[in-house]
């Protein structure tokens, strides 16, 4: 198994701080290093900069938001990443929330299946370098009746392949995701409960497609945070706004994707009280009724030997890279975290 780092959104006062946490990952041999953009600060700018100062780790969008660009210009931006970073670029997209899609971007929030799956076969018929013609539902290029005439890629993408990533959390995306792409980015993931809420509809989506699991990159992202045993139910709490703000807060009352997953995983009642409070403005209310067994099972918490323990029940559920979030109070506490994060996964014997 191995490891990546996320550093989330750019922008809240830790940005020097997370290219030096980038580069320690890669002096650490971490293999990926993912971005996320919302509606905020981009991934594509923020990966290119990373990417000029670092030497060994992928560079990967988590997401590129679907209704943020057109499949043309994502296929124009990957093969620029992995140009420049000299073929270190991972492509993962995603379809965002109806919130963001309709508020951000005026993008209409529905077909969220059929039009992933066309962006993702525009995006790799534009960057084979043949000339884009696309007849769908929700795109037609060139635009029928007009000057418009099939163009086809100038740049020579690095790879004649760049892997590309869906994130995914339903059921029907999860299998979509298994047909159609390289890998799954994954969110809120629980060991224990892996296989029935996401690898098994991984794998219904290859055989669909007459494949198998191997070679398939799950890649679920995990915040992660240090200390002793005693301190466990204090480091969960680091968590509680977090999980909140997910469970709670993410998309409308009938499309939080993140409400159902926790649902699926067994907290059916809590995700309705922990939904009711956020919805309500009570952020606090909201944290606290997050239950501690729900973060312990969806974070790596205490010290190393914890962690490789649960790393290596990752490992055993079909994760074949574990996305780490450090947190800590400060770029030590960080930095603290990822290098325990390489030693648990040696610890673990997974190295």
């Amino acid at each position: 198994m191995r490891l990546g780092i996320n550093l989330g959104y750019w922008g809240a006062g830790m940005d020097s701080d997370n290219l030096v946490v980038a580069q320690e990952a890669d002096r650490l041999g971490y293999s990926v290093c993912w971005a996320a953009e919302a509606y905020g600060s981009d991934a594509a700018t923020v990966l290119s900069w990373v990417a000029a100062q670092t030497e060994r780790i992928d560079i990967g969008s988590a997401i590129f938001q679907i209704p943020a660009r057109t499949p043309a210009m994502t296929a124009m931006t990957a093969a620029t990443l992995d140009s420049l970073s000299g073929g270190r670029f991972r492509l993962g997209l995603g379809v965002s929330g109806p919130q963001v899609s309709e508020g951000w971007y005026g993008v209409k929030f529905d077909k969220p299946l059929a039009r992933t799956r066309e962006y993702v076969d525009i995006v790799r018929k534009a960057m084979t370098r043949e000339r884009l013609s696309y007849e769908g539902e929700h795109w037609t290029l060139p635009l029928p009746g007009g000057p418009g005439k099939p163009l086809k890629l100038t740049v020579h993408p690095q790879r004649p392949h760049i892997p590309l990533y869906i994130a995914a959390i339903g059921p029907k995306n999860l299998e979509q995701t298994g047909e159609i792409a390289d890998g799954a980015l994954l969110i809120f993931p629980s060991a224990e409960n892996l296989e029935q809420t996401a690898v098994a509809h991984l794998r219904a989506g290859r055989e669909k497609a007459g494949k198998t699991l191997d070679g398939f990159d799950i890649c679920p992202t995990l915040p992660i945070a240090v200390g002793a045993d005693k301190d466990v139910s204090a480091l969960a709490d680091m968590f509680r706004p977090y999980t909140a703000l997910y469970v709670g807060g993410m998309g409308s009352r009938k499309q939080n994707f993140y409400n159902q997953a926790a649902r699926r995983m067994g907290y059916e009642k809590e995700a309705a009280e922990i939904q009711d409070a956020y919805l309500s403005g009570d952020k606090e209310g909201a944290a606290a009724a997050v239950p501690e067994k729900l973060i312990d099972q969806t974070t790596l918490l205490g010290p190393v030997e914890r962690i490789a323990d649960r790393m290596r029940a990752y490992a055993e559920a079909g994760v074949t890279t574990l996305t780490l979030s450090p947190a800590g109070f400060g770029l030590e506490e960080r930095l603290a975290s990822l290098r325990a994060g390489t030693e648990a996964l040696e610890r673990a014997g997974l190295a």
